[in-house]
């Protein structure tokens, strides 16, 4: 199963592609969107869908999985951070994906071990994970992070359904 895992973000959205088989996992690619801030928020939000249009015509993932946002103490930038997950589910869900919602700290939990871990952590098990994997950015690694925890449970959802 190849699954697309989605760090949302309005100035940059990290995404990364993983197989499972099994138990095993095999990176395929990962990268970031990144929007240009001075351009008006609907341009941004038709960026960001369409370059993940353009990622998942060229992966074809078989589901998608997203990190759950949590309130910022700024209004306004919770209110953007909404509407550039919306797009984004949006997007996988005209493609037909199923979208999963996982929080930071379950993808942290299935991925370090523990809910609170540090991002360097994350950053450090995703490479141990996924050996091949090369990201430039903390939203890539996210993102992979997003999709390794999709990869956890999606299974373990998967075999309780097949009992």
């Amino acid at each position: 199963m190849i699954i697309l895992g989605i760090d949302p973000g309005l100035g940059t959205s990290g995404w990364g592609v993983i197989e499972s088989i099994g138990q095993r996992l095999r990176y395929i690619g990962c990268g970031a969107i990144r929007t240009n801030a001075k351009e008006p928020l609907a341009q941004r939000l038709q960026y960001l869908h369409e370059q993940l249009q353009t990622i998942i015509l060229t992966y074809q993932p078989h589901e998608s999985a997203l990190e759950e946002t949590f309130v910022n103490k700024n209004a306004l930038s919770s209110l953007k951070l909404g509407h550039a997950r919306g797009v984004l589910m949006l997007t996988a869900a005209k493609a037909g994906l199923p979208v999963a919602e996982y929080a930071a700290t379950t993808v942290k939990k299935s991925v370090v071990g523990v809910g609170r871990a540090e991002k360097s952590q994350v950053m450090m098990m995703v490479k141990q994970l996924l050996p091949q994997a090369t990201f430039d950015s903390e939203d890539a690694a996210d993102a992979l992070a997003v999709a390794v925890c999709h990869a956890h449970i999606g299974n373990t959802h998967r075999k309780w359904e097949s009992v």
